[in-house]
């Protein structure tokens, strides 16, 4: 997204390749709850790896779909997945955050829904970013936003090596970073009250919001403990570059990533998956 200095979107764009394939279940099993029989122009804004185009496509095929991102790897990344998908959805590069008009051009006209996941909280002015969405929709057309929940978890709390709670302090130096990268945005805005308000203030009604569960408890199969190894040890590279870990905490990680260790996550026989994610979503007028 134009104008946020700590994120080089390009070199994440096959991480979120992969994370859309992992959670297609999850982006199928929402598409169900946005998608309407009537619908005709579905827009996923912020596309990143292309997972939400993917569900919209297969939910409403008689639709047009439009995935839309500002960074032109993260949608050749994204393409590769719809042709894996066998799915039809048209691409274009505009920024979420960026002229109103520009984006509406860029999706060709109305839309019946308008999907977010993730993408506001990066923007300057969040506030605005959502009014600008919101002018992409037809009369009782949706925004759907993909936003907060509670923190991923994969671990236990004690792990028998390093410090207890290590997965709590790794959610503690994500949001340092978070806060950080706000901070740092040019002409950033606080969002000082939740997403349902900001739709509210966008001019948006029957607001709503609904947490989803994705849960795949131990034991998982050695592809999915490896899957979780890998998504961790992003992170852990991600807010390493960015000094956020405690120097212990990096030294523990350091071995528990590592698959010549005894310690390694995908060995543990006790790894999981537990996410909570919340959508808000409000009509137009």
């Amino acid at each position: 997204m134009t104008g946020q200095p700590d994120v080089d979107w390009a070199e994440q764009a096959a991480y979120l390749a992969d994370a859309a394939r992992t959670d297609a279940e999850w982006y199928r099993s929402v598409a169900r709850r946005v998608v309407r029989p009537t619908d005709q122009l579905l827009v996923d804004v912020g596309c990143g790896g292309g997972g939400m185009a993917v569900a919209l496509a297969l939910t409403a095929p008689a639709a047009r779909v439009v995935a839309v991102d500002d960074e032109p790897a993260v949608l050749e990344a994204a393409a590769e997945v719809f042709t894996e998908a066998g799915v039809d959805v048209r691409t274009a590069a505009a920024d979420a955050a960026g002229d109103p008009q520009a984006l509406a051009q860029a999706i060709g006209g109305p839309a019946d829904l308008v999907w977010a996941s993730a993408v506001v909280h990066h923007a300057p002015d969040q506030q605005a970013t959502v009014d600008g969405l919101t002018g992409l929709l037809a009369p009782r057309g949706r925004l759907a936003l993909a936003e907060g929940g509670l923190p991923r978890r994969h671990l236990p709390w004690d792990l028998g090596t390093g410090r207890p709670g290590l997965e709590s302090r790794l959610e503690q130096a994500q949001d340092r970073w978070f806060a950080a990268m706000r901070d740092s945005l040019p002409g950033a805005v606080r969002l000082p009250y939740g997403w349902p308000n900001a739709l509210r203030r966008a001019g948006l009604v029957d607001v709503t919001t609904w947490t989803s569960l994705i849960e795949r408890p131990a034991p998982l199969s050695p592809a999915e403990r490896e899957r979780v190894a890998g998504r961790l040890a992003h992170r852990v590279e991600w807010l390493r570059e960015r000094k956020m870990l405690p120097t212990e905490d990096d030294e523990t990680w350091s071995r528990l990533l590592d698959p010549d260790r005894p310690e390694w996550i995908g060995r543990r026989d006790d790894v999981f998956v537990l996410d909570a994610r919340s959508v808000h979503v409000g009509d137009a007028p």
